[in-house]
């Protein structure tokens, strides 16, 4: 495979090179993946990206400590590279700051999908009205993956403008990666307990858990035990990075193995300060077994999003 290294600007830290290309496809062909599935990838609108880029060039201050993006570069580049490193289906996590900007990223993101039909198309939505709407529009329109921030959105979960949105996902179980746990700041409705006020009113509600829940792993864990269609993401969990801030308790380990099936691969592509094998190895050194992590790499992804083999 030829090099993917692309045009640098300053704030580059990790050059794509075939080596980085070649660790990352040994990861999972030494396990006898045909790839793997990223589930938890941002692709957004240009401005809105670098907006997005800005936030973490400045979130020093808030978290303590540095958070360079390592998979910083144009949009096509971005692709290629995830394409490269063997990902079979990735997301286009967009999500909204205020009103009247959800509608907006939808029809991005199926525009997006469209010309990238191995991006599962995104949505997402915001407390307002007309809300329940324009989620309704995105499901016939095709969307595969929502995204909801509680933290970014500073929205409740319960919010009632969201009664809509909650029932048509529900009704056509379109999956919801949401980002609810209180890392890696907490915000004013993020936690678990609205978390479970929602799923005992939408039982059946298929939510994909970010970040494993990080830093309420105990209690996230408790819902996809509990809910049928509650699953987690592995997103930045168990790397040396988030084990500095908030290591995952390895008393809850047995429990993380025995709900292998509902446990989804996610890296946060591009804004991850690390590179994207140290992703992988932070999975696959958890040493819960071969089938284990192929189920989490890619077998679970595939079966809920009905990803075909290439």
């Amino acid at each position: 495979m030829g090099s993917v290294d692309h045009m640098c600007d300053d704030h580059d830290v990790q050059p794509f090179t075939t080596a980085e290309v070649d660790a990352v496809r040994e990861a999972w062909q030494s396990i006898g993946l045909p790839g793997i599935i990223d589930v938890h990838t941002h692709f957004m609108p240009g401005r809105v990206m670098d907006k997005v880029w800005a936030y973490f060039d400045s979130a020093g201050p808030m978290l303590g400590r540095e958070w360079p993006i390592a998979y910083r570069a144009d949009e096509e580049v971005r692709v290629s590279t995830l394409r490269s490193f063997g990902a079979l289906a990735y997301s286009s996590m967009i999500y909204p700051h205020k009103p009247a900007m959800a509608q907006w990223l939808n029809s991005w993101g199926v525009e997006f999908a469209a010309t990238h039909p191995d991006c599962l198309q995104t949505a997402t939505f915001y407390p307002e009205p007309g809300a329940g709407v324009y989620v309704g529009e995105a499901i016939e329109a095709g969307a595969r993956v929502f995204k909801s921030h509680i933290q970014v959105g500073a929205y409740s979960p319960i919010d009632p403008l969201l009664d809509d949105v909650w029932g048509r996902i529900d009704d056509a179980q379109v999956p919801v990666v949401i980002h609810c746990g209180s890392g890696p700041a907490p915000g004013e409705f993020t936690g678990p307990d609205r978390i479970k006020t929602l799923l005992a009113r939408f039982p059946t509600l298929p939510l994909i858990v970010a970040h494993m829940g990080t830093p309420e792993y105990a209690s996230f864990l408790d819902l996809a035990e509990q809910y049928e269609n509650v699953h987690l993401d592995t997103t930045m969990s168990f790397t040396d990075f988030s084990e500095q801030g908030a290591p995952y308790p390895r008393d809850l380990m047995p429990r993380v193995q025995a709900l292998g099936s509902k446990i989804l691969f996610g890296s946060d592509f591009p804004n991850i300060p690390y590179s994207y094998r140290h992703a992988l190895d932070a999975v696959i050194r958890l040493d819960l077994g071969d089938d284990w992590v192929r189920g989490v790499l890619h077998d679970n992804a595939a079966r809920l999003f009905d990803v075909q083999p290439v």
